[in-house]
């Protein structure tokens, strides 16, 4: 089973105002493979010791470090926390506080230190995730299916979640014909089954209330247009049009692929054809130095930034100016960084993408609120 806990948009845009002596992020690649974990330990222990070598070099009180180094020697040691892992793991840790995410995203080990977080790579597992609900609808039967990269699909129980349509409405059928005067045929039908929807509709709001995690509706069209008139459940535009009822969890997890593969396209798609349009108005840009400026002061938009990048420097707080380091330290942090996480404070959307999927195979690109 694979333990996933992606942070919203909402928690990331949080998590770019903390400051602090000492923030250390840690990405550190895992395995929901109980037996094999080991390795990750090991690393962790090895990316540890070089954060506070930095913060040592940096001078950071010995108080301070041992206040961090408490919270990530509790967490190493921690077996219960290690037995139940995703394909990677963020450590957002300061003196004061440590946070976890388990992540579906294989990352590569790292670990940045300075006075702010590191958060592109998780700006790139909650941007475009590799989980997805498949929610299975038919008059015979409903399952909510969650899917990963590297894991098995698995059915999740939903408590409270009606059994078929007709058991829904208290009926032997959906087509049967109502007492005399209220519904029956094809209209009787279509309220029971908006009946029917309603209670998916409510068994499930516990579940994905407050979760980024995409849901892919499977179903026949009729079923398909009725559910999504009548629900308010962050569904893909796409469907899997199919009679879900005889697909296993893996054959609805297949067949969901492309429709993650399609919504990522269009997103990308979409970017690129306002940026051609906003481009002729003066309104875009690839330069880092510029979009640094635009960040500071409210100006971007959308912005796509290249989620293996990193650019070493400084951005200044009332200015945006840049100022370019030559090495990593404790007093320097990930440019492009900054400017995605000043870019969502202000309201813009960001996305952490392929270097291939950016205007010019830039680091990054945004579209302006207003020209330069």
């Amino acid at each position: 089973m694979l333990y996933i806990e992606t942070p919203t948009l909402k928690q990331i845009s949080a998590l770019t105002q903390t400051r602090s002596d000492a923030c250390v992020s840690i990405y550190l690649k895992t395995t929901p493979l109980t037996h094999d974990i080991g390795r990750a330990r090991t690393n962790l222990g090895n990316l540890t010791r070089t954060a506070i070598g930095q913060l040592e070099e940096a001078g950071l009180p010995k108080r301070r470090i041992w206040l961090l180094e408490e919270h990530l020697g509790i967490l190493m040691e921690d077996d219960d926390f290690w037995e139940h892992q995703a394909s990677s793991l963020a450590i957002l840790v300061t003196p004061e506080r440590i946070q976890t995410f388990r992540l579906a995203n294989e990352l590569h080990d790292m670990v940045e230190v300075s006075d702010r977080f590191h958060l592109k790579p998780l700006l790139r597992a909650a941007t475009f995730a590799h989980v997805a609900y498949v929610l299975a609808v038919s008059e015979n039967d409903v399952r909510l299916v969650e899917m990963s990269a590297d894991m098995p699909a698995r059915e999740i129980r939903v408590p409270n979640m009606p059994k078929d349509a007709a058991s829904a409405v208290g009926k032997k059928s959906i087509n049967e014909s109502g007492s005399g005067r209220r519904i029956q045929g094809l209209e009787g039908q279509k309220v029971r089954l908006g009946q029917y929807i309603r209670k998916i509709d409510a068994a499930l709001r516990p579940i994905l209330k407050g979760t980024d995690t995409p849901v892919i509706l499977a179903s026949t069209l009729p079923v398909d247009a009725l559910f999504r008139s009548l629900t308010a459940l962050p569904l893909l535009p796409q469907t899997i049009e199919t009679s879900p009822d005889q697909l296993s969890p893996a054959e609805l997890a297949e067949a969901a692929r492309p429709v993650l593969d399609a919504q990522y396209e269009s997103q990308i798609k979409e970017f690129h054809d306002l940026f051609d349009q906003r481009r002729g108005q003066n309104r875009t840009t690839t330069d880092v130095s510029d979009a640094a400026r635009a960040s500071t002061f409210g100006g971007i938009d959308t912005l796509l930034v290249d989620f293996d990048s990193v650019t070493i420097g400084t951005v200044d707080d009332e200015t945006g100016a840049v100022a370019f380091a030559e090495q990593e330290s404790a007093s320097s942090y990930g440019i492009i960084d900054e400017i995605a996480g000043r870019a969502m404070r202000s309201g813009a959307r960001v996305m952490a993408v392929r270097k291939a999927d950016i205007p010019g195979d830039k680091d990054l690109a945004a579209i302006l609120r207003y020209s330069i």
